[in-house]
């Protein structure tokens, strides 16, 4: 079972750890083969009323949420994962003043998934809706197994542009500041396509925990675009939009579950 821990006044409220043999009978004329309808998935849920714009309200929306969110997010990771993960999430609030809005995602030292939120992230969403699509897209990216991908991925640019440097008569310090920079486009260049992968798994767990991705996704329009620079961490806005409205209709279609 997962935990959810809080610190300073918001602990009180996120204490929540949280066939048979018989006479054959005539056989029936055979009936013209009917047309079968595609399988439909389930209905987009209604969009959630918005919680009280205080951030009490905000912190008694964000423990409701995490009483359906948690049990959602450790049956899709058992169900999804491709690799042999820990699904026994923990979920931490951190209530320091002065910190940015934030989520985030990493692992403790005996690999149990962690997943973090600051209090000012809580204090900006306006319904729960927008919680659970936050707490869905952070859950996604440790079911896609993403942090071990993302290293991976730094250290292969670092290789690259290493021996780019190299070959070029770069000298030492030369090559170990190549590497650098390959680290850091090699992180942030697949992190794009990270992002999207965990939009679009974290609509789906958002939906099957009973609220609406899209109404969720809302929040993408209170933070700064970052537009789609190479070297840009996250995608565009409205890639990100566009990657929440595909997963319902995939859902909705019945292709995915």
């Amino acid at each position: 079972m997962g935990q959810i821990i809080g610190r300073g006044w918001l602990a009180g409220w996120v204490a929540v750890t949280l066939a048979v043999a018989g006479c054959a009978p005539m056989p029936a004329p055979v009936a013209p083969p009917v047309a079968q309808a595609p399988v439909q998935g389930p209905a987009l849920p209604a969009p959630s009323a918005p919680h009280a714009a205080t951030p009490d309200g905000a912190a008694r929306s964000f423990v409701q949420v995490m009483r359906r969110m948690e049990p959602a997010v450790r049956q899709d990771c058992l169900t999804r994962r491709t690799a042999p993960i820990s699904c026994d999430f923990i979920f931490v609030v951190d209530d320091r003043p002065g910190l940015e809005p934030n989520a985030f995602q990493t692992v403790d030292r005996n690999g149990r998934p962690v997943v973090g939120f600051t209090l000012s992230l809580i204090a900006q969403t306006r319904n729960p809706d927008e919680i659970a699509f936050v707490v869905g897209h952070e859950a996604a990216h440790h079911i896609l197994n993403h942090l071990d991908r993302k290293s991976g991925a730094a250290t292969a640019a670092a290789v690259v542009l290493g021996s780019l440097a190299s070959a070029y008569g770069g000298d030492t310090s030369a090559i170990a500041r190549a590497q650098e920079i390959g680290a850091s486009v090699g992180a942030r260049y697949y992190s794009k396509e990270w992002e999207l992968e965990a939009d679009y798994l974290g609509a789906i767990i958002t939906m099957n925990a009973g609220y609406d991705p899209i109404n969720g996704s809302g929040l993408f329009q209170r933070i700064p675009d970052p537009g789609n620079h190479v070297l840009g961490t996250h995608p565009a806005r409205a890639q990100r939009l566009a990657q929440v409205r595909r997963a319902v209709a995939d859902v909705q279609a019945g292709r995915v579950r």
